[in-house]
């Protein structure tokens, strides 16, 4: 069944878990985030970038979704990640997307409002809910690149004044995780006293992206079957925990499933040679992926809460 972020954030706020917005990109992919979800009888969101769309067509990929959610039994929610232009956004609401992502954070305070509150008066009027974003993040994901220097946290204030100036639906806050598999040179340092202040003063659900925890068993596994992926390093397990416990609703998850699709795919190429059945290569990776998505549920708390 399809649902918005809205809906599914408030009701995690109010059980004090976080849903997953896991990325999407084709058929493979999508089945095992909603298989997985489906066993973990849990509310899910399926989150589709901007070259997400380009790579797989608004049309079959919104098809795609749609189609699997409709035959779940558990609440889908089909969400544009990072959504910067306005036609896509408009062509997205157009194709059956549930919820919409505005991110202006690349711009000036004053503009982000302004960017922000025209989005949310569109979907608002069909009944979308709108994510917006409120300071940087820095990594890459996508056609996203933010460099470590322009990245900054959310200041509170702001978050205040740009919530009730905006009325978007739901927050994304920089809090110090970044995009992409490379997020920390050392120890993770997130500003959960940030969060805090945030929490206290913005009384809509708040978002988490780059929330990878780049797996090392992973890691291992794909760098044992020729790829070279170095000293990736992500978001740890107990800071996930930490931050949920402290509001955030909704946690962003991408590199993690693709890193898995990579170590499943690589080893069945080279653990079993003769094979050269798309579908079973192919299977690997959605099945490596399917397990990580059930392990994220039960790290998030929202197994059983559909």
């Amino acid at each position: 069944m399809l649902a918005t972020n809205k809906d599914l954030q408030l009701a995690a706020r109010k059980g004090k878990y976080a849903v997953g917005a896991f990325n999407t990109s084709n058929v493979e992919i999508t089945q095992a985030i909603i298989e997985a979800h489906e066993e973990m009888n849990a509310p899910v969101i399926i989150a589709t970038s901007t070259s997400a769309i380009e790579y797989c067509g608004i049309d079959i990929l919104a098809g795609i979704v749609r189609q699997l959610a409709m035959k779940a039994k558990i609440p889908v929610s089909l969400h544009l990640d990072h959504g910067t232009d306005y036609e896509l956004i408009v062509n997205c609401v157009r194709n059956g997307w549930t919820s919409i992502m505005i991110d202006g954070s690349h711009a000036p305070l004053e503009e982000n409002i302004a960017i922000t509150r025209e989005i949310v008066k569109i979907c608002h009027a069909v009944g979308i809910s709108v994510e917006a974003e409120l300071g940087r993040l820095g990594g890459i994901e996508d056609n996203i690149s933010v460099d470590e220097r322009d990245a900054r946290l959310t200041d509170p204030n702001e978050a205040e004044r740009f919530v009730t100036e905006t009325q978007c639906d739901t927050l994304a806050i920089a809090i110090g995780t970044s995009h992409g598999a490379y997020k920390f040179k050392g120890e993770s340092k997130l500003a959960f006293d940030r969060l805090e202040q945030i929490r206290e003063i913005v009384d809509i659900p708040l978002v988490l992206h780059g929330a990878s925890s780049v797996i090392p068993e992973i890691i291992e596994k794909a760098n044992k079957f020729g790829a070279q992926l170095g000293a990736a390093k992500g978001v740890p397990a107990e800071d996930i925990k930490k931050a949920i416990s402290l509001g955030i609703t909704k946690v962003n998850i991408d590199t993690d499933l693709r890193l898995a699709f990579t170590a499943g795919v690589r080893e069945i190429l080279v653990e079993k040679p003769e094979v050269f059945d798309p579908r079973k290569i192919v299977g690997a990776g959605r099945k490596a992926i399917k397990q990580v998505v059930k392990n994220k549920i039960e790290l998030l708390g929202s197994a059983n809460k559909a």
